[in-house]
């Protein structure tokens, strides 16, 4: 029997050239793999037929779109994730659902080896091979266009003289990556990072300097999840899509950085991602409301720790493991609504309602009513000041008082009005 390949399968010219290409340099049979993590276009079926007819022994499609939502973005969602404060992981998040299914299609159909369509340059050959290596040790990485020699041209060429069912004369100028968390867009005429991008460059969303009318969309949590919008019942899928449509009409989630790859290069990159970002203010508020302010502190570090693990493709690792838990803890009372506003290309919060809130009126107001004892803070601040008065008396006492020459000398009016100012904050 021969040796079986499983390959990563976008239907597109370059994995579909792979099939052949692959066989022909390694004598090996090609199981094709296709997984709809919500990217769009053609049906799974249309998709599995072309991998048949361009030479495939197999094909195994799967419709991991609900899957993604659920056990890949609502972590993110819950981590409030955004490599370099920008970038809401959108192609990092799709790579290990893509890998367990390559995985599991190697179990599957007996396959030793598994292929990708990366370059050697990119962050993707990385999330994609340690994530294999991490969940089938056994098994063998190898990536056509990096280890096959498979250019561009040479697809083209490969694809006309066998006559595959595949459009080999249209080229678009850029390298385009989307699922239901995002878009991202990038070669071209972007790699000239002063060219600003034009409108061809967007889909997901429409310009924000011509927005329609306003749109408020009230977003219900349960542990960090989104449960609902407007009072109606969503999966996460749901959620996110619905958002991508709304949100994206308003111009929300657009995205241009200057990134730091993994491979140690940085990259212009276009990304919308409606629905992401939206969803990231929204929950990011309610945590505002919901969770300690230690614990909150201490969840940055741990969500920050978290993004750059996922972006670096280490998504099956025992630390990102342990920091979901971490995480997953920090959301039981996450429950409530938020009350968003989309429009021009902004998602602002202006309403927040929760049962697990830990805003208490009586202690926050300044009117009647009012709880919170003040005889209490000059106590706090003499005990909260006290080490910092410590050394300061001992810099003092060896150094020298500070020098306060530059401070400007204050005349009898001067004085008299800072004395009768009664102004200032809380």
């Amino acid at each position: 029997m021969s040796e079986r390949i499983v390959l990563a399968y976008s239907g597109g010219l370059d994995t579909s050239v792979a099939i052949g290409w692959i066989a022909e340099a390694t004598g090996s049979e090609v199981i094709a793999v296709a997984v709809d993590v919500g990217q769009g276009g053609e049906s799974l079926e249309t998709v599995r037929q072309r991998a048949l007819d361009c030479g495939a022994v197999e094909a195994y499609v799967a419709d991991a779109r609900d899957e993604f939502a659920q056990d890949y973005c609502m972590p993110a969602l819950k981590a409030n994730s955004l490599y370099m404060d920008a970038y809401p992981l959108v192609s990092a998040l799709s790579r290990p659902v893509i890998v367990k299914h390559l995985v599991a299609a190697a179990r599957q159909f007996g396959a030793s080896t598994v292929a990708h369509g990366c370059t050697g340059k990119g962050n993707d050959q990385v999330r994609f091979e340690v994530g294999i290596q991490t969940l089938g040790p056994d098994l063998t990485c190898i990536a056509p266009v990096r280890d096959l020699a498979l250019t561009r041209d040479k697809a083209i060429d490969f694809a006309e003289r066998n006559n595959l069912p595949i459009e080999t004369t249209k080229k678009n100028p850029f390298s385009i990556d989307q699922n239901v968390w995002g878009r991202a867009v990038e070669t071209g005429f972007l790699e000239d990072i002063w060219n600003q991008p034009t409108k061809d460059v967007y889909s997901y969303t429409d310009d924000p300097a011509f927005p329609p009318v306003a749109d408020v969309v009230e977003i219900s949590f349960r542990a960090g999840v989104p449960v609902a919008l407007d009072g109606v019942a969503v999966t996460p899928l749901q959620a996110i899509e619905e958002l991508n449509r709304r949100a994206g009409a308003q111009g929300v989630g657009r995205i241009d950085i200057v990134e730091d790859r993994l491979v140690g290069i940085k990259s212009r990159e276009i990304y919308e991602a409606p629905g992401a970002m939206a969803l990231i203010a929204a929950h990011r508020e309610l945590e505002n409301v919901t969770i300690e302010r230690e614990q909150a502190r201490f969840k940055k570090t741990v969500g920050q720790r978290w993004t750059e693990l996922v972006y670096d493709g280490q998504w099956f690792s025992p630390l990102k493991h342990s920091l979901d838990a971490f995480i997953d803890d920090t959301q039981t009372y996450v429950n409530g609504d938020i009350r968003l506003e989309l429009h021009g290309g902004r998602a602002t919060v202006l309403g927040r309602r929760s049962d697990t809130s830990l805003y208490d009126f009586s202690l926050a107001t300044y009117d009647t009513g009012d709880a919170f004892d003040q005889s209490s803070a000059r106590g706090f601040i003499d005990i909260y000041g006290l080490s910092a008065k410590v050394a300061s008396e001992r810099e003092q006492r060896v150094g020298g008082s500070p020098d306060l020459s530059a401070v400007p000398t204050l005349n009898k009016a001067d004085a008299a009005g800072i004395a009768t100012d009664t102004t200032g904050d809380a």
